[in-house]
């Protein structure tokens, strides 16, 4: 559990220092190109979902951010002796973490990860790791099949 911790204080860090060096580094709105053509880093203060859906509704996020804490806090828990779900529910509740502590405390998500070769969504390191959370997750359940 002392890994899982500190897992998330890892990432929940990283999420909240690129905010931040991003919000104070680059106006919003604005792109800096990191590799041409490749990857772009831009300020986007989004107050919706991926791709700005539910624009405005900070309200239904929170509270599907506060059902999904305590939902995978208590997968945590009954899942605690298999190695893969608990690395797969940390990462995707830090992800989960680090978005809602921006909607809590700013109103908005920032998102600054542009890939220019592709139309994607801006995304952020949270949105990665809730991403990366479900990948995990989906290939263990997969594999294993049943839970119990």
């Amino acid at each position: 559990m002392f890994y899982a911790i500190l897992s998330m204080i890892v990432l929940i860090g990283a999420d909240q220092i690129t905010k931040y060096l991003i919000a104070t580094h680059i106006a919003e709105n604005d792109v800096t190109n990191l590799i041409p053509g490749l990857i772009s880093f831009t300020n986007l203060h989004n107050n919706g979902a991926a791709w700005s859906i539910l624009q405005g509704q900070q309200w239904l996020f929170s509270l599907i951010s506060i059902v999904a804490i305590l939902v995978i806090g208590y997968f945590m828990y009954k899942l605690r002796n298999k190695k893969v779900y608990e690395i797969s529910l940390v990462i995707l509740l830090s992800g989960i973490i680090g978005n809602f502590i921006d909607r809590l405390f700013q109103g908005y998500v920032v998102d600054m990860v542009q890939l220019d070769f592709i139309n994607f969504p801006v995304f952020n390191v949270a949105d990665s790791c809730i991403t990366i959370g479900i990948i995990i997750l989906f290939i263990a359940i997969l594999r294993d099949g049943d839970l119990n």
